[in-house]
């Protein structure tokens, strides 16, 4: 299913996962696999995507990236 957002940025958190991530030195295919336990999928490339904030996240991706990443779902959007 397409999905259609105005303006250049797909998402709001992106910055904020990379941040996150990189606080823990986890790779991107890292997190990844960790989210793959939770039944979350999201592929490395999917969260480059992300990250640069030319992928829309869905809710249940952004509890399964709070989960791993060890951050209330609010932290990702308080440096906007």
């Amino acid at each position: 299913m397409a999905r259609i957002i105005d303006g250049e940025q797909m998402n709001m958190v992106g910055k904020q996962v990379r941040k996150f991530r990189k606080e823990q030195k986890m790779s991107q295919q890292l997190l990844a696999n960790k989210l793959e336990t939770l039944a979350v999928y999201i592929c490395r490339g999917s969260i480059c995507r992300i990250e640069e904030q030319t992928r829309t996240v869905s809710d249940i991706e952004l509890w399964g990236l709070s989960q791993i990443l060890g951050k209330p779902i609010q932290s990702f959007f308080e440096e906007l």
